[in-house]
């Protein structure tokens, strides 16, 4: 297939979040139309902090977007455990320069907004990529040749292919596989403190957990240090829907009763909550079916106790691009060989970050066995653990496939 044949595929991406752009971008770059649909009024990004691990440095490098994050981003010192409940330090991994020469890349964080618009600014002087906002995809009918996206308004868009990149609630998987999200109880609040609020003993250059008995608190800097990120998660007492409310105060410090002072005095910082239930899924054996597949949260939505999932949509998307480069447009060969790749590799992290979820939470006998379980590890034995995870290369994103 030639490069001006090429030029003449469309792809609709359903979802303008930062895999849904990602993708977009990285489909881009292999010479083919895209069009993003997006359900909101407009392009852009909720939230507070996350965190973006050498392999995301090395997914948004792929995209050309890696110097405009590095730009927005914060270069940390180390990820550093402590427990709530005596305020004693677990372990710490550092992520200052041994990190980046052992990674090829840092460890940052970076406020939500900066990370999409940082993706965004990229997709936005590619001349290959077009938008509608205000649409919301009911489902995707295909055949053989191509397929068809119809909206809320029965509008219906024509493509040779389909990328579901619509969250957890993706309607693109309800069409494809057909399964319901898994709420898991876990309720994580999410804030932001400027850092004239944020106590000074507590202005660590670090995301630093501090778990406690089915909770735990994370604190890091975000835009130059003039802000603080601040997340809580808790198991919930009562039965949980999926969704993002705004939180309060009470119901916060009501499951952080026996916390050590030092972490606790957090709480009364932010002014106000955002309040997310959270839900996973089980890993799937398949998620692309013709010529329609699924990446980021509509794959496989994680828990947030690996600070992944932004992570693994960029990589989701690179992946793609790459399977789309390598099997010269054939978009049902591309998919195939995409979720080859990621999908052992993003269940890997998915229950990685549930057996996580688990230590953080730990209580009675089980708390003082984590509080064990890395006395005396070097660095390098810390490197070693992560190098599946922060090792990723775009380069190397296809290998044992073709």
């Amino acid at each position: 297939m030639t490069q001006t044949s090429m030029a003449r595929r469309r792809v609709i991406v359903v979802g303008g979040g930062i895999g849904g752009l990602a993708a977009a971008l990285a489909i881009a770059r292999q010479n083919v139309e895209v069009l993003l649909l997006e359900q909101a009024d407009q392009i852009g990004e909720i939230g507070a902090g996350i965190q973006l691990g050498a392999n995301a440095f090395n997914a948004l490098d792929a995209l050309g977007a890696g110097e405009a994050a590095r730009n927005r981003a914060v270069f940390t010192d180390s990820l550093t455990l402590m427990d709530a409940v005596d305020a004693r330090e677990i372990a710490r991994v550092e992520t200052g320069d041994a990190y980046r020469e052992r990674f090829a890349n840092p460890y940052g964080v970076i406020h939500r907004a900066d990370i999409h618009l940082s993706v965004f600014e990229a997709v936005q002087g590619n001349p290959l990529i077009q938008f509608r906002t205000s649409t919301h995809v009911q489902r995707i009918e295909q055949t053989e040749r191509g397929v068809t996206v119809i909206d809320q308004h029965g509008n219906r868009y024509d493509a040779d292919a389909v990328i579901g990149a619509d969250g957890v609630k993706s309607a693109v998987r309800a069409t494809l596989v057909g399964d319901e999200p898994t709420v898991t109880g876990h309720v994580v609040y999410r804030a932001v403190v400027d850092v004239e609020n944020m106590p000074k003993d507590l202005q660590i250059n670090s995301p630093v957990v501090w778990a406690g008995p089915r909770c735990h608190l994370v604190h890091y800097p975000l835009r130059g240090g003039k802000q603080y990120n601040l997340v809580v998660t808790f198991h919930s007492r009562q039965k949980e829907v999926w969704g993002v409310t705004d939180g309060s105060k009470e119901e916060v410090l009501s499951y952080f009763e026996g916390i050590h002072p030092l972490p606790h005095q957090m709480l009364d910082r932010p002014t106000s909550w955002r309040r997310w239930a959270t839900a996973d899924r089980d890993p799937v054996e398949q998620w692309s079916y013709g010529r329609a597949t699924i990446l980021g949260d509509a794959a496989h939505p994680m828990t947030q106790y690996l600070a992944q999932g932004a992570c693994q949509a960029l990589e989701d998307a690179v992946t793609l691009g790459a399977a789309i480069g390598a099997t010269d447009g054939d978009f049902v060969e591309a998919f195939r060989l995409y979720e080859k790749v990621r999908i052992p590799r993003t269940a890997r992290v998915l229950w990685s970050a549930r057996e996580m979820g688990r230590v953080y939470h730990a209580k009675g006998v089980e708390r003082l066995v984590r509080n064990q379980l890395w006395v005396g590890r070097t660095r390098e034995q810390f490197y070693d653990s992560l190098e599946w995870l922060y090792g990723w290369r775009a380069e190397d994103c296809l290998k044992g496939a073709l």
